[in-house]
């Protein structure tokens, strides 16, 4: 699974919506309103490297009320989950 991290620049009076539209698009995992230098973050999923520009810039960076996106692909996961397996390993 490829994980996306979109920074979204929106539409102020537009961002609810905006957001709900992104978060209905096929990929997109989450989409979070935040403070700071952007207005959305969305989550985006999927298995192969195409699907990414699909669903970005095929859909996402379409939606009405989106100015600018900046994407940020993950190489690897640090979730508590992960780290907490990580440590259990060899002792069974």
């Amino acid at each position: 699974m490829i994980t996306a991290f979109v920074l979204i620049h929106a539409v102020a009076d537009h961002i609810p919506e905006t957001a709900q539209a992104i978060a209905d698009l096929d990929g997109v995992a989450d989409v979070y309103s935040c403070a700071g230098d952007v207005d959305l973050i969305a989550v985006v999923r999927v298995r192969e490297h195409e699907q990414l520009a699909e669903v970005i810039a095929g859909r996402l960076s379409k939606v009405p009320g989106v100015r600018q996106t900046d994407t940020h692909i993950a190489f690897r996961s640090y979730s508590q989950r992960d780290v907490e397996e990580g440590f259990s390993v060899g002792q069974d």
